[in-house]
């Protein structure tokens, strides 16, 4: 059985004359139409070398105003009640671990167990400077952040000791909703330092932006190799897979003939379908009748 997430757009030109709040709006729209998980995404600061992004162009200019994902779902979480609430990606080296464990336990306990976080160290450079941060730990960072919030999020009082963070007898309370903590999407290639992130925290893989079908196929296979071998399975582990836009008879990207893909993306082994509502939808007043065709395209594949 596969859920339904959805990105929502939290930059650029959709929210008009800075009317950001109405996220939240996404949000119970989001709800209504049966999604399971909103995403969002990341960027602390950015810097004027937007043509050094790997995946293509960037869509928009350094001045595009950008929400911070983690605030973000706090003011959406507290006008839903079902919907769950991850990040793709939250670029967690540039949060210090123990605050970052902090802000999740507690957004965990006041939405009552519905947070989750993809994790990733991003891909520019000068997030990385403006924070104080040097660009050259940022793998090492991203393992032991997200290790030292599983230890604080178990452990009372906790201890941790790695290259980039230590400490020694803390508590950090409340602990999240969730038994065993909050779980943790890795993003990315399966590069054999990602893989060992994944292997040994995570309890889902996001793909690298615009991997199609088969390269979710074949990451499949490579992290089963790799769990069975550490002793762990698939079984609860998630893998998330991004449909792309398809056109219809008029050149536009349209949701229901993209949904289409969705049983190959499930039969590949993703077990969430994302869907990119910034590829099909930029203006507020088109949002609830979009939400309105995911949920009957969603619901015609009856894949639940």
């Amino acid at each position: 059985m596969a859920t339904l997430s959805v990105t929502l757009p939290s930059f650029g030109p959709i929210f008009r004359d800075n009317n950001f709040h109405q996220i939240a709006d996404l949000a119970q729209m989001a709800e209504q139409a049966g999604v399971d998980r909103i995403m969002l995404t990341d960027h602390v600061v950015m810097g004027e070398h937007t043509d050094r992004y790997p995946y293509g162009p960037f869509p928009f200019p350094p001045d595009t105003a950008w929400l911070e994902p983690l605030a973000s779902i706090a003011h959406m979480a507290a006008v839903t009640s079902q919907l769950r609430f991850s990040t793709k990606i939250l670029i967690a080296p540039l949060r210090p671990a123990a605050v970052l464990a902090k802000t999740l336990a507690t957004m965990d306990v006041l939405s009552q167990g519905r947070m989750e976080v993809g994790v990733g160290t991003g891909w520019q450079r000068e997030e990385y400077e403006a924070a104080g941060i040097p660009w050259n730990q940022r793998g090492q960072r991203l393992t032991d952040t997200i290790a030292a919030c599983q230890s604080l999020w178990r452990d009372s009082p906790a201890s941790y000791h790695s290259a980039t963070v230590n400490f020694d007898n803390i508590w950090c309370e409340p602990k999240p909703a969730q038994p065993g903590g909050i779980p943790i999407w890795v993003a990315g290639a399966l590069h054999p330092n990602n893989l060992a992130r994944l292997v040994q925290h995570a309890d889902g893989w996001i793909p690298p932006p615009y991997a199609d079908l088969q390269e979710l196929a074949d990451g499949v296979h490579t992290l089963q190799d790799a769990l069975a071998a550490a002793g762990r399975n698939l079984d609860g582990f998630g893998i998330q897979g991004d449909i792309d836009a398809v056109t219809d008879e008029n050149g536009r990207p349209s949701i229901r003939p993209s949904m289409d893909a969705a049983p190959r993306w499930v039969a590949a082994g993703a077990t969430t379908i994302n869907v990119v509502m910034s590829l099909f939808c930029w203006r507020m007043d088109r949002a609830q009748g979009w939400f309105d065709d995911l949920a009957q395209s969603w619901e015609h594949l009856a894949l639940r």
